[in-house]
């Protein structure tokens, strides 16, 4: 056995430069983390854009026929108190004819079918609408009690929306989304 053989060749233990080894591999990564670390660390949201993971809304105000915009997650919501009017033109609307035959209701399962009140705020309260007011074609945002349905209109591109905000005409491909939200009591809707 010759000067330069270590203990790991002949006995299979660890030598000196098996820790040293070790240890600088351990250090690198060490350091390699340190250095990377802001980089992952600022792509969390700040405060503020945690703040604004739910808003409450007061709508005491809200008569039927009324509507208010909201601010939530930097999008529009558009909240309505729907009149009995617009509540039958909903559903009188048959379901086979919808451009979007889904839901398309946080609240709900994803295969939800897109009845009036799946679009509502459910039995009970089916005069309320709660709904991300950013049209489904690109995102542009559509005027209220407008168009050919009494819904909404987005004039950029001609998509027209009906009372319970389901598509019905136009190049907009789905329904107008509906936020995950709750009433918190008979004045105020809790969104997010």
């Amino acid at each position: 056995m010759s000067e330069h053989d270590t203990k790991t060749d002949t006995l299979g233990e660890p030598t000196r430069r098996d820790f040293l080894y070790l240890a600088a591999g351990m250090a690198g990564a060490v350091g390699a983390v340190s250095a990377v670390w802001p980089f992952i660390d600022q792509m969390r949201p700040d405060q503020s854009t945690l703040a604004l993971a739910s808003i409450e809304v007061d709508i005491s105000s809200l008569e039927p026929g009324m509507s208010l915009t909201a601010k939530w997650r930097g999008k529009p919501i558009f909240i309505r108190n729907r009149t009995e009017k617009e509540i039958a033109e909903a559903n009188a609307a048959k379901l086979d004819e919808l451009k979007d035959p889904v839901a398309r209701n946080a609240n709900l399962p994803l295969d939800a079918a897109a009845t009036d009140v799946a679009r509502s705020a459910g039995k009970g309260k089916e005069n309320w609408i709660v709904m991300i007011g950013s049209c489904t074609h690109l995102g542009c945002v559509p005027l209220g009690t407008s168009g050919e349905y009494g819904g909404w209109f987005c004039p950029c591109h001609g998509s027209v929306y009906d009372t319970a905000g389901r598509i019905r005409k136009g190049p907009a491909p789905m329904n107008l989304a509906i936020p995950t939200f709750a009433f918190t009591s008979d004045k105020v809707i809790k969104i997010g």
